[in-house]
């Protein structure tokens, strides 16, 4: 009875042990007040400076990414979707969903220097260095425009079947982006801009959020269904599934930690951990705030941000509870050693 006992004792303190390393180490930093009014979306951060861009209600605020601080404010006439950067040519360029327009501005005075006309409710946008040009993911007219930086001018119309949500590039010619609508991942091809393939995400049911392990090759998408899977970049096959937080819709993933994120709009960051091109396991769920649904990491600091704030009752028939005036933020989590 002694030896059993003492069996037992030992096989508990092992599961304890295990369960411990599992956990994700993680908290919560920082935390950025933005006084103005309105809803959110994306937000960007600069690579290779201290900015750290944030979509919010018809406006794009500009924070030091480090201590907060306001660098600057964007106008626009309507609400405000993704960011994008392109250093090259010294312009950011910001979706403007219901006025079907991206807008374009100077990335060191932040003065709005044009409109590019996009697809009806432009709304992720990211800068694909392969191809040299800007891409709008257009939500009602199920399109992508996409731009020219050099001249600023729309050079091809990526048409799809359904609703695109958010796109990413291997770097090397391939672009890929959620189809939400038809629950697949389509692929681009970067030279001609021609769909190539469309590989369905099953078991995940549509997605929203997208990141992508270039070195890889694994795409990592959230799903409605409360589920990230991880795809084969180089031929569609879902590896692997795991289980997220409600309102799962951002994605990104630490080049360096090899960590994929869901910020779920719950309050809570999944954390999923790549052992391997071909091996990964659920590090577990980090306890963030409620609306923190949208994510994007600090290559460098591996520092994660979350826009959120308090909010209103929701409405019967609206898509999200507004939020209430003063009390947006930006939420910064960073893991620990």
């Amino acid at each position: 009875m002694k030896k059993y006992i003492l069996l037992c004792a030992v096989l508990t303190i092992v599961a304890v042990i295990s369960y411990a390393q599992n956990k994700p180490s993680y908290r919560i930093s920082a935390s950025f007040p933005i006084m103005s009014a309105g809803g959110y979306d994306y937000l960007t951060v600069d690579q290779s400076s201290d900015k750290l861009y944030v979509s919010h209600g018809s406006q794009v605020n500009v924070l030091n990414k480090i201590t907060g601080d306001s660098l600057g404010v964007i106008k626009t006439e309507k609400d405000v979707h993704g960011i994008a950067l392109v250093h090259d040519q010294g312009k950011g360029y910001i979706t403007n969903g219901s006025m079907n327009k991206v807008l374009v501005f100077d990335l060191a005075t932040n003065k709005v220097l044009r409109y590019v006309p996009a697809g009806q409710f432009a709304d992720g946008i990211f800068y694909d260095d392969f191809s040299k040009k800007v891409i709008s993911c257009n939500g009602r007219s199920k399109n992508m425009t996409v731009i020219d930086p050099v001249t600023d001018s729309v050079v091809a119309t990526i048409q799809l079947t359904g609703w695109p949500e958010t796109a990413v590039s291997d770097g090397k010619g391939n672009i890929y982006v959620n189809n939400a609508e038809k629950g697949e991942m389509d692929v681009i091809d970067a030279r001609t801009f021609v769909v190539t393939h469309n590989w369905p995400n099953g078991p995940g049911s549509g997605a929203s959020g997208l990141a992508i392990d270039r070195e890889n090759m694994r795409l990592f998408a959230t799903c409605e269904n409360k589920m990230m899977i991880v795809m084969d970049a180089t031929n569609g096959k879902v590896l692997a599934n795991f289980p997220t937080g409600e309102g799962a819709d951002g994605a990104a993933f630490d080049n360096q930690l090899k960590a994929a994120y869901s910020s779920n709009g719950e309050g809570t960051l999944t954390v999923i951990k790549e052992l391997s091109p071909d091996k990964f396991e659920l590090a577990g769920n980090v306890k963030t705030k409620t609306g923190a649904r949208t994510i994007t990491v600090d290559q460098s600091t591996h520092h994660i941000f979350l826009p959120s704030g308090s909010f209103k009752p929701a409405e019967k028939g609206s898509f999200r509870p507004q939020i209430i005036p003063g009390t947006f933020k930006i939420i910064v989590v960073e893991p620990q050693p």
